[in-house]
This record gives C-alpha cells, sequence and structure tokens, in this order.
C-alpha cells in the first residue's frame, strides 16, 4: 500500500514539475525581438549560405539565407531578423513538443515541432514587418519574427 502512494506521491510531483515550465512569469518586452517571459534577449543569428535568391545585384545573400529559431526552457532564441520568404529553421532542444504559430493568420506560418532536437521549417513571410507568434501548447511561449 506505501508502495503505491509514493508512487502516486511521485507521479503528481512529476506532473507539477513539468506544469511549472508552462506557468506564465510576467509580459514580454516591446522592444527585445525574443519575447518569451522570463528569458534572457535573444540572441542574434548571422544570415548563413543562400537559399537560391534569384534577386538582382545588391540583393545579398540575406534576401534568401537561411535563419534558426532554437526553443529551449520554454523560451524561442529568435534570430534578429530574416528576409521575406527566407527559409527559418525551427529546432527544439526541450523535451516537450511546440509550436511556432503566427498570432494573426496561421496561414502564414504554422510548424509543430517534435521534442529532444525536432525540427521544422517554414518560409518567412514575403512583406517586411514584425510577426508575433506563440506555442499552441504553452500559452506563455511567445516571439516575434521581424522581416527585413
Amino acid at each position: 500500500m506505501t508502495s503505491n502512494k509514493t508512487r502516486t506521491a511521485l507521479v503528481l510531483a512529476t506532473v507539477l514539475i513539468g506544469l511549472s515550465g508552462c506557468a506564465g512569469g510576467g509580459g514580454t518586452q516591446a522592444s527585445a525581438p525574443a519575447t518569451t517571459a522570463g528569458t534572457s534577449p535573444s540572441m542574434s543569428m548571422e544570415p548563413s549560405a543562400p537559399a537560391g535568391s534569384t534577386s538582382g545585384p545588391g540583393s545579398g545573400a540575406a534576401n534568401a539565407a537561411a535563419a534558426t529559431i532554437t526553443i529551449s526552457n520554454f523560451a524561442y532564441e529568435i534570430p534578429g531578423a530574416v528576409a521575406p520568404g527566407a527559409e527559418v529553421k525551427v529546432i527544439n532542444m526541450d523535451t516537450a513538443e511546440h509550436t511556432v504559430t503566427a498570432d494573426q493568420n496561421a496561414t502564414l506560418f504554422d510548424v509543430e515541432v517534435k521534442e529532444n532536437g525536432g525540427t521544422a521549417t517554414f518560409k518567412a513571410p514575403s512583406e517586411p514587418g514584425t510577426y508575433a507568434f506563440h506555442c499552441n501548447y504553452h500559452p506563455n511561449m511567445h516571439g516575434s519574427l521581424t522581416v527585413k
């Protein structure tokens, strides 16, 4: 009988610890690109390799370069800015599944990323601007993608 009580207490403690990562902890910073509550500002990522840009001179590799959003400790680490139409890779380092879903119009981007190193990609919106997004599973997780 004690074994069942111990097992129940252990399961309950595990669930509570897991849910503590979902607890809200403040608001978002209006000026910081990474806006997940309780995290430090986002890390800036330089564009990597061109992703098939056919634009004319002066467009630079940034117009079609890949960028990466990393999810770790229930927070988004977001690149400083991405080019319109650039491929954005999402890597989930957490032990829980997450999404990157545009707030205003999920047809702009909405990817589900499996846990433990899972990846997904989406195309950045074609219009410059700042696009707020969230995780469908964890309401405290918010970020914004800047397209320039």
